[in-house]
């Protein structure tokens, strides 16, 4: 009786949490995620160690995009079932260009892109439609140094560019030390909206690192 007491407790506090869904209905949910991740940090906390081909000197990556993701207003939901074909190599080459690499393509579309309820190639191209829609401020793009910086500059700079966003429809986030994404909370219609309470945690860092492009 006491274990069954206990178990309960933890399925009441996992309901609570707005812990990721898995295998939800395609189609379903409420809003976009887009995650654009700076490629450099990525770079200097994982990326090089891994030889990725993203982190090559010269790539002249910045803000990639690292996915555009399905959300509830509480939770979200990942690798939904489809019956919709996975998408060939030729076309995740494609996004190569926005997301480092065609393998992040894939992955991004089998865990979240089926959640979309769009074909491959409609998810790709709403995807690309997405990080064109948004301002990636110039200033980062002229360093030519690491610097460090409060995480609240990089949301401010994005604001300055993107005068549709407000404070609520961005987080930044932090990784190790280092400046890690900037999210934005995005319609069906890409239209920019309020983000939920479990996407908005800003980085309070004052120092958070931030690498230049190589």
């Amino acid at each position: 009786m006491l274990v069954l007491r206990v178990l309960g407790f933890v399925l009441l506090l996992g309901l609570a949490g707005g812990a990721q869904a898995k295998g939800e209905r395609a189609g379903v949910f409420d809003y976009y995620v887009m995650a654009l991740s700076w490629s450099p940090n990525w770079c200097a906390l994982e990326g090089a160690a891994v030889a990725s081909p993203q982190c090559n000197i010269g790539q002249g990556h910045g803000w990639v995009l690292h996915g555009l993701w399905p959300q509830y207003h509480q939770g979200w939901p990942s690798f939904c079932p489809t019956t919709e074909p996975h998408p060939p190599r030729s076309l995740t080459r494609t996004m190569a260009d926005i997301m480092g690499t065609s393998g992040l393509a894939w992955y991004q579309w089998k865990k979240h892109g089926v959640c979309s309820g769009l074909p491959a190639r409609a998810y790709y191209e709403l995807s690309r439609k997405a990080y064109d829609s948004v301002v990636r401020p110039a200033v980062f793009r002229k360093l030519d140094k690491a610097v460090t910086l409060p995480a609240s500059v990089v949301e401010d700079a994005f604001l300055k560019a993107n005068p549709a966003l407000s404070r609520e429809m961005i987080t930044i986030t932090c990784r190790k030390g280092h400046i890690q994404e900037a999210r934005i909370c995005l319609g069906k219609d890409l239209s920019p909206v309020p983000c939920g309470r479990d996407v908005v945690r800003d980085c309070a860092l004052r120092d958070a690192v931030f690498e230049p492009i190589r």
